[in-house]
């Protein structure tokens, strides 16, 4: 299984920089699932996490490498998905933004459940919505300081492509994915919790 997520992350992430729309864009777009792997190999032995976990990471991989490659406004399939709704702009940035709620949810509760930092369901899902809620606010932070830091170049970056309530749809999309996370994939972690002590 290990050998197949390596593959996966290490063929896309070649594919990906392989002659990009645009090597600035692709870097910033890229970086946070270049961290992730660095953080995931640097906890491996001490902190493995599920397969779930893994799996939504690498699914999240992936959404951005294909992002960073054509940058989000670009991306082909959801041109046409664009055109099959009649939509104003090319939506594969809210895709990202939802994965960006989803696969930290899980991620989160992970963390707290095994540490056993929360006590009670109710606060353990305030808690890791918050979390999500928080990195979201972060990266448009992050997205705000390299527009005002390096002007049109970030352009593609910010992927707005004239939308006034982009941020606020992003953060959105976040809280929609955590919320569909912990609604839709609480039982299945919990099984495969059941496979590691608590820390």
């Amino acid at each position: 299984m290990k050998r197949l997520w390596l593959a996966a992350y290490w063929g896309a992430l070649i594919w990906s920089v392989i002659k990009p729309q645009d090597y600035f864009t692709w870097f910033l777009e890229a970086l946070p699932a270049l961290v992730v792997f660095i953080i995931l190999v640097a906890t491996y032995k001490r902190f493995p996490l599920t397969p779930l976990a893994y799996g939504l990471i690498l699914i999240h991989c992936l959404i951005l490498f294909l992002g960073a490659h054509y940058t989000y406004a670009e991306v082909d399939t959801f041109k046409f998905v664009r055109d099959l709704f009649g939509w104003q702009r090319n939506n594969y940035d809210k895709l990202g933004h939802f994965a960006q709620g989803f696969v930290p949810a899980i991620i989160a509760r992970e963390v707290l459940i095994r540490h056993r930092a929360v006590n009670g369901r109710c606060w353990l899902n305030l808690f890791i919505v918050s979390i999500c809620l928080a990195f979201s606010a972060l990266y448009e932070l992050f997205e705000w300081g390299v527009a005002a830091a390096t002007g049109d170049s970030a352009e593609s970056f910010l992927g707005t492509q004239g939308y006034m309530w982009d941020t606020q749809s992003d953060m959105a999309m976040a809280l929609l994915g955590a919320c569909l996370a912990l609604a839709f994939l609480a039982k299945l972690h919990d099984r495969q919790l059941q496979c590691f002590p608590a820390n």
